[in-house]
């Protein structure tokens, strides 16, 4: 496989999603990339926005292994990891697996969970294992998360700490269509629902060989250099009670080796890491004081403004 395989690749998956999100390529390419890089995604924003139907649409463009998880405040940690039971006709200790031993997990409404719960999940998203009664069982690849959330809804949730946060590779908001959008949506529904005709268009075994060239793309020490400086900058003491991590800085830029790769390159430019920064960065600051919903945007646009950006891009 090439890179322009892998463009290839890429825009077959947006194609076959199109017809179910209108609209929603770059979203859908931000999705793709994540996944690629081996990250996990928390779909954000108001409710019938096409959280759910985003997840489940690539989902379906993917030929493996799938789960969703409806996420309550009841949910226990054993129905996210499953349980070890006794069996008494053998006498002996068993493991049923959890919906977590898939390769596309979606966790719908996440936040509805109690934090006991939550936490669950935190060990399969950083380690790709989950332990029970001492024993360790690892999660076949690709294993990657796709969690919904709506932000505007208090009453019954738990809101995810900053901990498991900064284990979701991107936040990504669908946001509302506009009115030719709108109105291609509802044509597309009027007789039938896209979703219910998807196919899938790749294999697990793609999806790993993409991961696999999709890192080896090259990236300057100048680009590196301003993956720290955006994120330094980032942490401001005046502005943010916490900045993006060491983590977040090793997601910028295996992201965005991915990006260069899905545009046909073997190699990252400065425009690949700003096209990121947002929804890489945003959802780990924590701005200080009191703020408005939103905030943390403008503070990731402040850093790219604000960062001089270098000119020589290419190894």
């Amino acid at each position: 496989m090439l890179y322009k395989d892998i463009s290839t690749f890429a825009d077959r998956i947006v194609s076959n999603i199109r017809p179910v999100l209108v609209g929603k390529d770059t979203l859908i390419r931000q999705l793709l990339a994540a996944v690629l890089a081996g990250g996990h995604v928390l779909l954000e924003d108001v409710p019938g926005t096409g959280k759910t139907t985003l997840a489940k649409a690539f989902a379906g463009s993917i030929a493996g292994r799938y789960a969703r998880i409806q996420f309550t405040p009841d949910l226990l940690p054993s129905d996210v990891t499953g349980m070890t039971i006794y069996r008494q006709t053998t006498g002996t200790f068993e493991f049923l697996p959890g919906p977590v031993f898939t390769n596309v997990l979606l966790a719908d409404e996440i936040n509805r969970a109690t934090p006991r719960t939550q936490s669950a999940l935190l060990e399969a998203m950083e380690e790709r294992q989950v332990t029970e009664n001492g024993n360790t069982y690892p999660l076949q690849p690709p294993f990657f998360v796709i969690a919904t959330q709506n932000p505007v809804e208090s009453q019954g949730t738990f809101p995810l700490p900053e901990a498991q946060m900064d284990r979701f590779l991107v936040r990504l908001r669908p946001g509302y269509p506009d009115t030719e959008q709108s109105v291609q949506m509802l044509e597309s529904r009027d007789r039938k629902d896209p979703l219910a005709d998807l196919q899938s268009v790749a294999r697990p075994e793609d999806l790993l060989e993409v991961q696999r060239l999709a890192q080896t793309c090259q990236i300057s020490r100048d680009l590196l250099h301003y993956i720290v400086a955006l994120c330094e900058y980032a942490r401001n003491p005046e502005k943010v009670t916490l900045g993006p991590s060491p983590r977040a800085m090793l997601m910028l830029m295996h992201i965005s080796k991915v990006w260069a790769a899905m545009q046909g390159r073997d190699y990252v430019i400065p425009e690949d890491i700003r096209e990121l920064a947002d929804p890489v960065l945003a959802h780990r600051l924590i701005p200080a004081g009191f703020h408005e919903p939103g905030v943390e945007h403008a503070l990731i646009q402040e850093c790219l403004s604000a960062v001089p950006v270098p000119t020589e891009a290419r190894p």
